[in-house]
């Protein structure tokens, strides 16, 4: 099992931040586009090679987010119809997330199995979000989905923050 590590609330302090290992050595490095429309996250690997992408579709009813991993479309966060509290839906082939993704508490599914989890931390360097890989084989996958709920929600509070 490998352990790394997202800085909570990581778009509200700058475009660019970095994922952690257990040593405090960078793993990946998120850059973002807030003045680009659309909307982008690129995720990039310690050797500089994209792994992943994260696009905010715009001009839509909802808010919809789509996740590419190593250059195949894998995951859909969408915005539901609701009038109370904001709900997500996520569309992926073979993808669940179960547990309060709000509170970045969750266990990521891949047919039933659990691939990762994510659990809140109060580590020397400020809160935390952990996120284990159990399946090593899924680990760009794991990255890109929770870097796109961290992102869901910045994008969610903003929205709020904005009367909207």
């Amino acid at each position: 099992m490998k352990q790394l590590y997202i800085k909570q609330k990581v778009f509200s302090l700058s475009e660019k931040f970095t994922v952690k290992d257990e040593q405090e050595q960078d793993r990946y490095f998120v850059e973002g586009s807030f003045l680009k429309i659309p909307k982008t996250f690129s995720i990039l690997d310690a050797k500089n090679q994209e792994i992943g992408v994260i696009t905010k579709k715009t001009f839509s009813f909802l808010p919809t987010f789509f996740v590419e991993v190593d250059g195949q479309e894998a995951v859909m966060i969408k915005k539901e119809f609701t009038f109370l509290k904001p709900r997500y839906a996520i569309e992926a082939e073979g993808i669940d997330v179960q547990g309060n993704w709000w509170e970045m508490s969750f266990d990521i599914l891949r047919h039933g199995q659990v691939i990762g989890s994510v659990s809140k931390q109060w580590l020397s360097w400020g809160d935390t979000y952990q996120v284990d890989i159990l399946d090593e084989t899924m680990e760009h996958l794991i990255i890109s989905l929770v870097v796109a709920i961290d992102c869901v929600k910045a994008d969610q509070a903003s929205a709020a923050s904005a009367g909207g």
